[in-house]
């Protein structure tokens, strides 16, 4: 466990914008990121890849809503599951490719991954993570009777909305673990896991989605890792992002990450729960936690890119 890290692959890292979101317009754009991370494996850290999905299970649920007459709809805890194992084959054709090239004797490996979460969870009661596609009222009426939770989405139709959960354990960790053990570059935890809860010692999935940053901190502490590294669309954390006076952090104190969450500088629903999964890695263990973008990974584990965000 001396160089564990897990990182963490944001939507960035597979889709660069709405007109490049094709298969093989994913697959080029996990080959530039995938270089970056080989970079930390040659510098002799064990590496744990987790990423999003939340664009992935759009568009297996737009087809699962155009298809409906002819098919069966695909459950959310399976279009979790299908993009997990898709974005995992398609990373590690990629590793392995950058591996032979550099010569380097490696594997990757996917792992399908649970994520337990508690079925008495206030967000089971307060769903609120808009998925699918938008829906005219009539549609949205039959879908209500059928269970949804639909709201109405700023004057731009109805759309469903399901539960964020906290994440409280990853089914597989062991497995993983064993895995980074016998050397293995080990790709889990996509979208931050297929959310299940645990009926008399039965796991069964359910409709809701977990935040892949705070189920990412989890693994972190299942797996001991020393470090947690975020990759984004920005190379730091900003101040005042996207106002005139915006200003880079280079480091900061987990104090100072409270403060700058308690004044409103980190938007909810994007900086703002990588910063809180940051802080709950650091407070239950972890060394260091870096935020940067892709093509700054390995500049950024030596120290002269990223944000640094470490206990005191």
């Amino acid at each position: 466990m001396a160089k564990r890290i897990v990182v963490a692959i944001g939507g960035n890292s597979l889709i660069k914008d709405a007109a490049r979101k094709t298969v093989p317009d994913q697959y080029a754009a996990a080959a530039e990121t995938v270089p970056h991370i080989v970079d930390l494996v040659e510098q002799g850290w064990d590496v744990a890849i987790t990423h999003g999905n939340g664009p992935q299970v759009g568009f297996i649920l737009r087809r699962s809503e155009l298809a409906a007459g002819e098919l069966h709809e695909v459950p959310l805890d399976f279009c979790g599951a299908d993009t997990q194992g898709a974005i995992g084959y398609m990373l590690q054709q990629i590793l392995l490719s950058e591996f032979r090239r550099r010569k380097m004797d490696k594997l990757p490996v996917t792992v399908v991954t649970q994520v337990l979460v508690d079925a008495s969870d206030p967000a089971f009661t307060h769903p609120n993570k808009p998925i699918g596609s938008f829906m005219d009222q009539d549609m949205a009426e039959r879908r209500i009777e059928e269970g949804w939770h639909v709201v109405e989405d700023a004057g731009r139709g109805w759309r469903r909305v399901v539960p964020s959960p906290i994440p409280k354990k990853i089914i597989e960790a062991q497995v993983v673990d064993n895995l980074l053990d016998d050397g293995f570059i080990v790709i889990t935890v996509g979208g931050g896991g297929i959310p299940v809860v645990q009926e008399d010692g039965i796991l069964k999935g359910v409709a809701a989605v977990i935040d892949k940053d705070r189920a990412s901190a989890l693994l972190c502490k299942a797996l001991g890792a020393k470090g947690f590294l975020i990759s984004t669309s920005i190379d730091k954390v900003y101040l005042n992002f996207g106002k005139p006076d915006q200003r880079p952090i280079d480091r900061m104190t987990v104090k100072e990450a409270k403060q700058y969450l308690k004044e409103g500088h980190f938007a909810p629903g994007s900086m703002a729960p990588k910063i809180e999964s940051v802080i709950q890695f650091l407070e239950e263990g972890g060394e260091f936690a870096i935020i940067t973008s892709p093509e700054n990974i390995a500049r950024a584990i030596l120290g002269k890119a990223g944000t640094h965000i470490v206990v005191k």
